[in-house]
Formats: structure tokens, C-alpha cells, sequence
């Protein structure tokens, strides 16, 4: 490795906090970045495949929220357990495995025979995030050069810029070539897993200043019961945001569809502007909460897209897709803030918050998938669309966060 690159790596893990001179591994940024939007456009293939999985096995809402609940579930349960795992005993060479088991369940999606098979595919999907999202979120921590939220927003752009292509690659591939088509995306997880390969290189030459990081973070800001209840309020900001958002991205499509009368196709290009927004704002919130810190960026994040959630269920076609691109801008800038407030509230146990985070949010949207979708079959999609419009007000529990040390 060059020298360079060992300074970038030592000024990450300086132990005062503040960011080296070297500034951000970006390229490291990068290839993780990259690697997080194969793995979540792979995700999100399923995502935008429902109306054709619908067809083929003739599903009910309830099977489709299932098979978002399948996926979801196996990811958040796993996930706080491998970061736990690797907090103590890391493991770099994981990464590439994690994405392997990716491939594998999309390579079941595409030859399924059954809706019991694609919900396996969709198993084996979430094993390969409950691998990939804990160790990413420590590696991108480590490259940030002390820029902690700047770091996490690269990141986690690469997996929002991959949710939103997988609706547009379904309506450019999946829709006119069938369920087997989807056997092609295999090509971009083997890029995944060579990008993550060299990722992997990157970390495991450097198991003593990984060391030193956590180490060197051993101090909590506040006192055990403070922290507590922060994180408290946190995971029900999470529940908040990706209860709403599995409500709005699972069944946006049907909406669409069922309201205004729009072709699958049509209706997945406005879903992919819908999550395309949300990619935008993702990058946002990490550097402004680095300036102004987290707070302002969590409370103004999910409650300042409640009053355009309420307006959306009564909305026209134009005004539905305004609204929902400022939903997606405004409302993703709050995962990678709370994710950044979480890991300074816990101080050297990156993996096992990042595991706990991601976790709960992809078990919420699973949950909220499997629970809405039971809802549309007994009522309509309509109706979730309005109950699902005042979770957004579950932001006002923002107001009880301490206040955390800005980055410098």
C-alpha cells in the first residue's frame, strides 16, 4: 500500500476525532459506495418486479407484502447479530460473501417456479444485506477522514441511486423479457463482489488501526440511561420513516395504477423518480448534519415531509408526482443523521449500531409491507395511502435527542 493511502487511513482513526489533513479515503468511499448500489438495485429489482410477479403466480397484496416482509425480516434480524459479531472479531472478507448470497437469490428470482421459491430468493437477498451493511457502514466510518456524515451519505447514495434504477432497468428489461430475464443482473453482482474484494484488501491490511478507532471512541457522551432513551427515539424516527416509506414504494405502482390508470410501465418510471429523489437527498444530510449537527437534520428530515404527506392522498396525477419527489428529497436525509447521532451516542461499537440501524429499518419496511398490504385487501390502496399520511408527525419525538458534539 502507499504511503498515502496509510496516512489517509491513520488520519480516519486519529484519536481526538478530528478529520486528518489527508481528508476522506474516497476512493475507498467510492468503491463501497458503488458495491451498496449493485446490492440494493439487486434489492430493488424485487421491489419493482411486483406487478409481474403478481401476474405469474396471481398474488394478493398480502403474498406481495410477504415477499417485502421475507427479505426485510431475514436482513433485520441478522444484522445486529453480524455487527455485534464483527465489532469484536471483523471480518473484511465477508463483503464479497454477503454479495455472493445476493446473487444467489437473484439467480432463484429469475428460474422461481413458485411463490415458495421466490420467497427463498427473497431470503437469500436479505442474507446477503444482513452480511454487507454492518461492515460497509464501519468501512466508511474508517475512510471518512473524520468526516463522519459526508462518509455515511456517499454511502448510502450508492444504495438509494440503486433503489432507483431498479424500477427503470424492470420497465427497460424485466417488463418486456419476463421473469427470466432478471438472471442478467447477475453480471453487475460479480462487479459487486470484485469491487468488495478489493474493499476487503483495503480493511484486512489494517486490523491495528481498526483497533485503535474503537478504542479510542471509548467514552461515552452521555450517561447510560440518556443513551438509552436516545436510542429510543431513534428507532421510533426509523419505525416512522420506513413504515411510511415501505407504504409508499410497495404499493406506488398499484396506486398509480389503480388511480389514474397508468401502465406498469409508466408507473414504475414514476416510482424510479420517486426513489431517484430520494438518492438526491440522501446525499444532503450527512455534510449538513457535519456543519450544523444531527438534531436539526433528523427533526426537520421526517417532520418537515408531514404536511406534504398529508396532502398527497388527495392529490392529482402531477401534483402525486411533485409531492412525492419532495417526500423522497426531504425524508432520506435523515437515515445516515440518525445513523452518525446513533454511533456517537455509542462510541466504538460501529457494527453493532450500524447492524441495529439498519436492521430495525429494513424490518420496519418489511413489517409495514406485509401489514399495509393486508390493509389494501381488505380496504384499498387508497385508504393506505391516507392512513399511512400521519406518520410522518411521529417526528415531534425528535424534540426529546440530547445535544451531541459537532464534528469540527
Amino acid at each position: 500500500m502507499s504511503k498515502s493511502a496509510s496516512a489517509t487511513l491513520d488520519g480516519a482513526a486519529r484519536p481526538d476525532g478530528r478529520p486528518a489533513a489527508s481528508g476522506p479515503a474516497f476512493g475507498i468511499l467510492g468503491a463501497i459506495s458503488g458495491a451498496h448500489m449493485i446490492n440494493d438495485m439487486m434489492q430493488s429489482l424485487i421491489l419493482a418486479m411486483y406487478p409481474v410477479l403478481k401476474g405469474s403466480f396471481a398474488l394478493s397484496f398480502g403474498q406481495i407484502g410477504l415477499i417485502t416482509l421475507t427479505y426485510q425480516l431475514t436482513a433485520s434480524l441478522l444484522q445486529p447479530l453480524v455487527g455485534l459479531f464483527t465489532d469484536r472479531r471483523p471480518q473484511p472478507h465477508s463483503l464479497p460473501l454477503g454479495m455472493a448470497a445476493t446473487l444467489t437469490g437473484l439467480l432463484l428470482l429469475a428460474l422461481a417456479p413458485s411463490f415458495e421459491v421466490v420467497l427463498l430468493a427473497a431470503a437469500c437477498v436479505g442474507l446477503g444485506s444482513s452480511v454487507f451493511h454492518p461492515e460497509s457502514s464501519r468501512i466508511a466510518r474508517l475512510a471518512s477522514g473524520g468526516r463522519h456524515g459526508l462518509a455515511q451519505s456517499l454511502f448510502q447514495v450508492g444504495g438509494n441511486t440503486g433503489t432507483a434504477i431498479g424500477p427503470l432497468l424492470a420497465a427497460a428489461v424485466i417488463v418486456p423479457f419476463g421473469q427470466r430475464s432478471v438472471a442478467w443482473f447477475g453480471l453487475a453482482a460479480l462487479l459487486g463482489i470484485a469491487l468488495l474484494l478489493r474493499v476487503s484488501r483495503w480493511y484486512a491490511a489494517h486490523p491495528a488501526v481498526a483497533n485503535r478507532a474503537r478504542k479510542a471512541a471509548a467514552v461515552a457522551p452521555h450517561p447510560p440511561r440518556v443513551v438509552a432513551g436516545a436510542i429510543a427515539v431513534l428507532l421510533v424516527l426509523i419505525f416512522s420513516k420506513y413504515f411510511y416509506v415501505a407504504g409508499l414504494s410497495s404499493f406506488y405502482t398499484f396506486y398509480l395504477i389503480e388511480r389514474f390508470g397508468l401502465t406498469v410501465r409508466d408507473a414504475q418510471l414514476h416510482l424510479f423518480a420517486f426513489l431517484f429523489a430520494s438518492a438526491v437527498g440522501t446525499v444532503a444530510g450527512g455534510p449538513i448534519g457535519d456543519r450544523i449537527g444531527r438534531k436539526p437534520v433528523i427533526w426537520g428530515s421526517i417532520l418537515g415531509v408531514a404536511p406534504f404527506a398529508l396532502l398527497l392522498p388527495h392529490a392529482d396525477l402531477f401534483w402525486t408526482t411533485v409531492l412525492t419527489v419532495v417526500i423522497g428529497l426531504v425524508l432520506s436525509s435523515a437515515f445516515s443523521a440518525i445513523l452518525v447521532y446513533a454511533q456517537e451516542l455509542v462510541p466504538g461499537r460501529v457494527g453493532t449500531v450500524s447492524g441495529l440501524f439498519f436492521g430495525f429499518a429494513f424490518g420496519m419496511g418489511g413489517l409495514g409491507a406485509a401489514v399495509l398490504g393486508l390493509l389494501a385487501d381488505r380496504t384499498s390502496i387508497a385508504f393506505v395511502y391516507q392512513a399511512i399520511a400521519f406518520l410522518p408527525l411521529l417526528g415531534l419525538v425528535a424534540a426529546l435527542l440530547p445535544k451531541t458534539r459537532r464534528t469540527a
